[in-house]
Parts: structure tokens; C-alpha cells; sequence
């Protein structure tokens, strides 16, 4: 899966999902998104996905995208929101 990292001063969930998505766009052409994480509220999709990988390195959000074909994952801020996406 093909990293983006992307920086900002101020940006909560919806601008970062907005500048993800437009990215994905750009980089993919159609697509579709797989996986996210929010650090600030602690949620993820496919929710509660941690729950049965607790002890694993990889967050089950990265590996639940891997196994589906997860050609993009864009992470804003350093872990505090990532998107995963898939070309269709």
C-alpha cells in the first residue's frame, strides 16, 4: 500500500476524510474507501477491528485494508487520522 503523508496545523475529521478522499481521487481515479482511523475520538472503521488485534504491530484498520487491496493509505498528521483506499 502506497503511503501519503500529509501535515496540518488545524484540521479535524471531516476536512481530513475531505483532503484524503480528494487525494485518493487524484492518485486512483474511482475508488473506494476500505478503512479509517481517528485518533482524537479513538474510533475506527470497521469498528471495534482493534478488538480481536490488540497485541498485533499493525492496526487492524492498516491490516483490514491490506487484505482487501489497499492501494492508498493517506496519513494526516502522523497517525492522528488515516484513510485507506482502494481503486476500483
Amino acid at each position: 500500500m502506497q503511503p501519503l503523508n500529509i501535515q496540518f496545523d488545524t484540521i479535524d475529521f471531516n476536512q481530513a476524510h475531505a483532503l484524503a478522499q480528494a487525494n485518493a481521487d487524484v492518485l486512483l481515479g474511482d475508488n473506494m474507501g476500505l478503512s479509517w482511523y481517528d485518533q482524537d475520538r479513538d474510533l475506527e472503521s470497521p469498528r471495534n477491528a482493534s478488538e480481536c488485534h490488540a497485541h498485533c504491530a499493525t492496526p487492524a484498520y492498516i491490516d483490514y485494508a491490506n487484505y482487501r487491496g489497499a492501494e492508498l493509505m493517506v496519513n494526516i498528521n502522523n497517525g492522528r487520522f488515516v484513510f485507506c483506499f482502494k481503486q476500483l
